[in-house]
């Protein structure tokens, strides 16, 4: 029998500070417990998923490719500050068949300025912003049905 179909949940920069940076935009929740809240719901949509966190763009364009060579069902990508600023990422996206999935927690166009630009929207399948850790689980959601 074959695996569960597999979806990468990728994680930018400062994601690992979740629960005390700023948790008034980012919310109380760390990254730990919304990894367990996507493992419980992956269960429940029979897939499997893969969590990672880097703070090195490099990591996560790296992390995109080994999605295309695995043949992931999909990516889930928040790209942290990344999403802003990165021609690389937004590349990388463009550069592999597998649907991306741009997440944000915070909603970025009710923010500073230069937040409302994604240089991964344009590249993505879809984003979802503002809801946030729900904001996984309706990206996972949205993945499972892809």
């Amino acid at each position: 029998m074959a695996p569960p179909p597999l979806i990468f949940v990728l994680n930018g920069p400062n994601l690992n500070l979740l629960g005390t940076r700023e948790p008034e935009v980012y919310g109380d929740e760390t990254l730990d417990d919304i990894a367990g809240r996507i493992e419980d719901r992956a269960r429940d949509l029979g897939v499997r998923v893969d969590i990672r966190q880097s703070n090195h763009e490099g990591h996560l364009i790296d992390w995109l490719h080994e999605a295309h060579a695995s043949r992931a069902k999909a990516v889930i990508l928040n790209a942290g500050g990344f999403t802003h600023s990165s021609v690389a990422l937004h590349d990388a996206v463009k550069a592999i068949d597998v649907p991306v999935i741009e997440v944000h927690l915070s909603n970025p166009h009710a923010r500073e300025s230069f937040r409302r630009r994604s240089l991964i929207a344009g590249a993505a399948r879809g984003t979802i912003a503002g809801f946030g850790a729900l904001g996984y689980e309706l990206a996972l959601d949205a993945a499972a049905r892809l």
